[in-house]
């Protein structure tokens, strides 16, 4: 993956919120160089990182985690549980939301603007002028900051696939994960699940071991046969490991023993699947953490994961209504939504809709069509590449009315002066980009 995900390949697109700000103008000159948002290879980023000394090979002990959806929300529950543990973590992830900071964490901190500056203006200076691409740059200053301050832990998220992802230069990590797969940027991993989950499992080396959330047959075929190629011990969950939600919150079980833990601290019944992957991830990886610390998972904050809003766009809101906001995008979040908005059954549910373009639109709305006592279409400015509101309304065959903005939808449904709703703001990070800005979200 190069760049944030999505784009075409080839064409130079200006992302949004990318090229802003101080750390911006070293990416803009970069992008330049190379002007693919997506050209998966690892040759130029080997180039550029031995140039700068392998920082690569240098790092704390490395969870690295793919899959398509859930990454994450389950990077968020590494992090949490390691904090709770006592231990400082690196950790990266993309795309971010409302600033480029939100990629890095420093021992549990979010880079600031001058260090991350410094970072691109030194890989821009020993790249001298080479193609490279935003991604692999992001990349390659994010191993540059990790090695050199210290940590105990590096959570990598997967950009885009894994085979050929940037992040995948790392050579042996302690563990790895891989979240629920499904099909998610066919032009570039693959039209079926089992090639995919293949792609996906490009991360798996030799003697790591890797934990893997419930798949379907074919795609856990793939991955079965990655993992016993390289001789890497697997547990899956749903049979190695057992997660049960409980009243009072997580019954968890896998071949080192039990543990009862409180709810997770992100919403939404798929949230314990990706709490307990990130339990086993751990307990795999053979680092030293106390059991009570599993219970970090109820602390996990995570941006545009089932978020509830409070902040301007709330306030356009009657009293008693809640807003939420979640950045799923493929058909398989649009299943999770789904059985989100059946435990919302206490009132009605409006469905604000956003989706980026070369995404399966039909298929992400489908579940959401008949479930929603409203559906509005919205497509912002500034949200990269979305899809027009006209199409949207299409791909909902019909049902779905123009927004077309978050604030017009909004204040449409706070003028119908009806009892106490919920709202759901949904289908593309770019939308949840755009709607974290309006509703004065400040990441931390």
């Amino acid at each position: 993956m190069n760049a944030q995900k999505g784009g075409d390949m080839g064409v130079p697109v200006r992302l949004p919120g990318e090229y802003q700000g101080r750390p911006g103008e070293v990416l803009a000159r970069l992008h330049q160089l190379y002007p693919k948002l997506i050209d998966l290879s690892l040759g130029r980023l080997e180039i550029l990182l031995a140039k700068l000394g392998n920082p690569e090979r240098h790092l704390p002990p490395v969870i690295h985690v793919a899959g398509t959806n859930g990454k994450g929300s389950t990077c968020a529950n590494l992090r949490a549980i390691a904090e709770a543990a006592g231990l400082q973590a690196h950790v990266m992830t993309s795309p971010h939301l409302v600033s480029i900071t939100e990629r890095f964490r420093l021992a549990g901190k979010l880079v600031d603007e001058d260090t991350l500056v410094e970072a691109f203006e030194e890989v821009e200076r020993i790249n001298d002028g080479a193609p490279i691409t935003v991604f692999e740059v992001l990349t390659a200053a994010g191993f540059l900051l990790f090695s050199r301050i210290p940590a105990d832990l590096v959570i990598l998220e997967v950009g885009l696939g894994g085979r050929l992802d940037a992040t995948n230069v790392v050579p042996k990590p302690v563990a790895c994960a891989i979240t629920t797969i499904s099909v998610d940027h066919q032009a570039f991993l693959g039209e079926t699940l089992d090639v995919i989950a293949g792609e996906k499992a490009g991360i798996i080396k030799p003697g790591v071991p890797v934990v893997v959330a419930p798949q379907a047959p074919e795609a856990l075929e793939s991955i079965r046969l990655r993992a016993e190629a390289l001789g890497a011990p697997m547990w899956v969950l749903g049979r190695d490991v057992q997660v049960d939600r409980e009243v009072e919150g997580l019954h968890y079980s896998d071949p080192q023993g039990t543990l009862d833990l409180p709810s997770p601290g992100l919403k939404g019944p798929h949230q314990g699947t990706n709490a307990a992957l990130a339990i086993a991830a751990l307990r795999v990886s053979g680092l030293d953490i106390p059991v009570s610390a599993y219970g970090g998972i109820a602390r996990t904050d995570w941006p545009a994961r089932l978020q509830r809003l409070h902040g301007a766009l709330a306030e356009r809101l009657p009293a008693g209504w809640e807003l939420y906001l979640d950045g799923g995008h493929n058909p398989g979040a649009g299943e999770v939504l789904g059985a989100v908005m059946d435990g919302w059954s206490d009132r009605p549910v409006h469905v604000i809709a956003g989706v980026k373009q070369s995404k399966d639109v039909s298929g992400f709305l489908q579940p959401l069509i008949g479930r929603a006592s409203s559906l509005q279409a919205v497509a912002e400015e500034e949200q990269h590449l979305a899809t027009p509101v006209e199409e949207l309304i299409a791909a909902s065959g019909g049902v779905a009315i123009a927004g077309p903005t978050i604030i017009e939808a909004l204040d449409r449904l706070a003028a119908q002066n009806s009892a106490p709703a919920r709202v759901l703001i949904c289908g593309s990070l770019y939308l949840a980009g755009v709607a974290l800005a309006q509703d004065g979200w400040v990441p931390v």
